[in-house]
């Protein structure tokens, strides 16, 4: 028997048919959660949005990557966006709701999901909040990431990756065994252009100027939840699942 997406259930492994069914009853008693996730690089929300995902099986939708999606499955939207991008232009904001509300229509964000880098402006939460009206739902709850400037450039400076393998280490936090050599295989490190103190500082400089405004929007609209994110990863989790309760 096949099935839409080209897969023979047949040849699925029992184990994976009983692990995906085992999880889809888990889901089904979960409540409908829709969220935002705001915070600057390095404040951790790449740690804590795979571990919401999982516990409340929702959808992760990163506003980039799933642009670059619709680009490549031509849909008329990302057909659109390709035709800006293509003259150095920004996608309009009509256009990134658009594709949010393809996205969402999708099976596995049936109980709800996890908005990231997205909305960045006020007017970009407005133009979302009603679109979710159109289907007459709403944002549950806004995660802001509140964390101190020094400490995030203590987190993100000290950041070196060993490019071929992606493994990372922290000078600080994670020092390699040999200080700016891969503890495998015993290559150079390197730091992301990104990782630098300048770079850093003016990209927090846009982050605040930009998104303080979108906090206030939502805590205007009592659901905004501040995470202490300078705490422990653990520490953390335990934040968002109390403010997700």
């Amino acid at each position: 028997m096949g099935s839409p997406s080209g897969v023979v259930l047949e040849e699925v492994p029992s184990v994976d048919l009983m692990s995906e069914l085992l999880r889809r009853m888990k889901c089904s008693s979960k409540p409908d959660k829709r969220l935002i996730l705001i915070g600057p690089p390095g404040s951790g929300k790449g740690t804590q949005s795979p571990i919401i995902k999982d516990d409340y099986c929702l959808c992760h939708l990163a506003t980039g990557d799933m642009l670059r999606a619709a680009v490549a499955a031509k849909t008329p939207l990302g057909i659109k966006a390709k035709e800006a991008m293509d003259k150095g232009e920004l996608v309009s904001d009509d256009l990134v709701v658009g594709i949010i509300d393809e996205a969402i229509k999708k099976p596995s964000c049936q109980k709800g999901f996890i908005l990231d880098g997205f909305p960045r402006t006020v007017v970009q939460a407005e133009k979302l909040d009603e679109m979710l009206a159109k289907q007459g739902t709403k944002i549950d709850k806004v995660l802001d990431f509140a964390i101190d400037d020094a400490i995030l450039e203590e987190r993100i400076t000290g950041r070196w990756i060993h490019p071929s393998s992606g493994r990372t280490y922290h000078t600080k936090f994670a020092p390699p065994k040999v200080a700016g050599v891969d503890d495998v295989t015993g290559e150079p490190l390197i730091q992301r252009k990104d990782d630098t103190p300048e770079v850093l500082k003016s990209r927090l400089e846009g982050f605040h100027r930009q998104t303080e405004p979108v906090i206030d929007y939502y805590a205007k609209k009592n659901i905004l939840a501040q995470l202490h994110a300078e705490k422990s990863p653990k520490e953390v989790t335990a934040e968002v699942q109390k403010a997700l309760s």
